[in-house]
């Protein structure tokens, strides 16, 4: 999307309360020019990053062996890509609500931030040159995705150049992103309808609106309760609905869309409001994605 959301909703990741951006700083610890240390009070600006050049995140513990070999080898190859990578690391055991955001069953955890979006890598300690692949593939989205940047390697810390300046938000839209920041779901949904009122074909407002609404389903629960209640009710199709939202929350879009696609052929008289939720999604994840081309070929298919 064209436009800059919060941290909480550009990735689909509820990171908005974890803390505000301090002006004029960059993320805490700089470790070196393109390596980074960074925590749960400043990671937003670790996101608002990622939509000029792809993040690397590597939650590590330093009571986890395989996070002493790794961490090394994942700054190495960062710096050899000369800006086009930044690594920000997360001490896991000091950062728990980003371990829990980001889904992380072990550490090492390593997550990319592309645009906002989170897309999981890989866990535990991996081969140098399968790494380095595995890079190679996230500069590859990321050109696909227009995340095209460079950040100068002899500038500790990175300021935006005049041509990478952000144009001001549509009125609405900047009335949405400040009640998002103050955690006010509400407000941020009616500002998003009042824009689609004004321009039916705003698309970054019904992009917003339906993050807004993922992220009041998902307000006030808990991870484990949500895969928990799903589990234990596999036939309750809200329970399944609220955790493909869970799943999309945590960058497994395949999965959440796999799940609701799974659920439609024997949904019954619910099946518009499976089909809605995923029609929901696809606008969170973005019409143009291949992934939610290939689910929309399904969904297809099941309709007739």
């Amino acid at each position: 999307m064209s436009e800059q959301l919060p941290s909480g909703i550009a990735g689909a990741v509820d990171l908005s309360g974890l803390g505000k951006p301090k002006p004029e700083q960059g993320a805490s610890g700089t470790r070196s020019k393109l390596v980074i240390d960074a925590t749960e009070a400043d990671f937003q600006q670790v996101v608002e990053l990622s939509t000029r050049v792809p993040v690397i995140v590597d939650l590590w513990s330093a009571r986890a062996v395989q996070s002493q070999q790794l961490s090394p080898v994942l700054e190495e190859l960062v710096e050899s890509y000369a800006g086009q990578l930044v690594l920000a690391k997360v001490d896991a055991d000091s950062n728990p609500q980003l371990q829990q955001a980001f889904q992380a069953q072990s550490v090492p955890t390593v997550v990319a931030l592309i645009g906002g979006r989170p897309a999981p890598l890989f866990a535990g300690d991996q081969p140098k040159e399968q790494i380095k692949a595995v890079f190679d593939q996230v500069l590859q989205i990321a050109a696909q995705e227009g995340i095209t940047g460079r950040l100068p390697t002899d500038d500790a810390h990175v300021e935006q150049s005049e041509e990478e300046t952000e144009k001001p938000l549509p009125p609405l839209h900047q009335k949405a992103y400040d009640a998002l920041q103050a955690g006010d779901f509400d407000a941020a949904g009616q500002a998003y309808d009042k824009a689609l009122q004004e321009n039916p074909g705003d698309s970054d407002a019904s992009a917003g609106r339906a993050q807004v609404r993922l992220l009041q389903r998902l307000q006030g629960k808990s991870l484990d309760d949500i895969r928990a209640e799903g589990a234990a009710a596999p036939d309750d199709l809200e329970k399944q609905m609220l955790v493909a939202d869970l799943d999309l929350s945590g960058g497994h879009v395949d999965d959440a869309f796999g799940r609701l696609l799974d659920l439609f052929p024997g949904a019954g008289d619910q099946k518009d409001a499976v089909r809605s939720r995923l029609l929901e999604l696809f606008e969170i994840v973005g019409n143009d994605d291949a992934r939610v081309n290939a689910a929309r070929r399904r969904l297809t298919l099941l309709l007739y």
